[in-house]
């Protein structure tokens, strides 16, 4: 039998070290203890959703027996029919609520954080920093000015009240997220398009706006699961009328007449926070894109 056949029949010796230095790398103890805080952290956040779940499935003498975390035996949808039916005037108003307080601050942070990174108005780091400051203004100390104001302008408790308000508050984080994600542009493209005849309307439409997918989705987010998960500002200026599903959630949690009904609220509380996590699930490539493409770049 020849040298090279010989070659081809055994294996490299060097190969094995090689394996057998990888598997040590996989087992070093920074890499087991990152994998036990991350299995620590998922049990921490989805123990609490499966009892939750499986909760909403049971009926109430089988919730009395007292074992959280044991399967339903007979499971129902009742509990979902009945808090589906609690919660649904809720689920629509916060949805006639979410939709306008998540498009018109996306478009005019966009237009603010345009003009602020390449046309540089006079002033525009005043300006800047006006709109960085009223992001960290708390929402409580603005609460009464702002009702003083809807009520002698004739809109308080109505649904355009409640835009306006969710509006105010959500321009200075779109703004920001938006003039950091254009000031990773490079100045170039601007100017190329400045010397082809564009003018401001022109460039935003027609360059910047298309290349601005990631930071939309990451604006999106932010501004629907904030506008979504509001209570106090919905409690406030919505008006009985169009009070969102957090404020009705609320009702039916804390009822004081009757037996209390906890199949009933987990299945509402799983519908109130059903869009939020719909929207992560579904655009979370998105959002990841958008935070590395400079939504966090200052």
């Amino acid at each position: 039998m020849s040298h090279h056949s010989l070659q081809a029949i055994a294996p490299p010796m060097s190969s094995h070290p090689a394996q057998a230095a990888r598997r040590r790398r996989l087992f070093t103890p920074a890499r087991l203890g990152v994998y036990a805080f991350l299995f620590s952290a998922a049990l921490f956040f989805l123990l609490p959703l499966y009892v939750m779940i499986i909760t909403s499935f049971k009926p109430m003498d089988e919730i009395r027996t007292g074992n959280v975390f044991a399967l339903p035996a007979a499971a129902t949808l009742e509990p979902w029919r009945a808090a589906w039916g609690a919660v649904s005037h809720g689920f629509w108003n916060s949805v006639a609520i979410a939709v306008p307080s998540t498009v018109i601050p996306i478009l005019l942070g966009a237009v603010n954080g345009y003009a602020l990174s390449f046309w540089r108005p006079r002033g525009a780091n005043v300006l800047f920093g006006v709109l960085l400051a009223g992001a960290f203004i708390p929402v409580q100390v603005m609460i009464y000015p702002l009702v003083w104001m809807m009520a002698h302008a004739g809109v308080f408790g109505s649904l355009p009240a409640i835009v306006v308000v969710h509006v105010i508050f959500g321009m200075p984080l779109m703004t920001l997220l938006f003039r950091n994600y254009y000031a990773s542009v490079p100045h170039e493209l601007f100017q190329a398009a400045r010397i082809d005849g564009g003018g401001f309307w022109r460039i935003f439409i027609q360059v910047m706006l298309p290349m601005s997918l990631p930071i939309i989705v990451v604006a999106a987010i932010m501004q629907v699961t904030g506008v979504w998960n509001d209570y106090i500002l919905g409690l406030v200026f919505a008006g009985r009328e169009n009070l969102p599903m957090t404020v009705q959630l609320n009702n039916v949690i804390n009822t004081t007449t009757g037996t209390r009904l906890y199949n009933v609220n987990m299945a509402a509380t799983i519908l109130t926070a059903a869009v939020p996590l719909a929207i992560y699930f579904i655009s979370g490539r998105w959002f990841v894109r958008g935070i590395a493409a400079g939504a966090v770049k200052g």
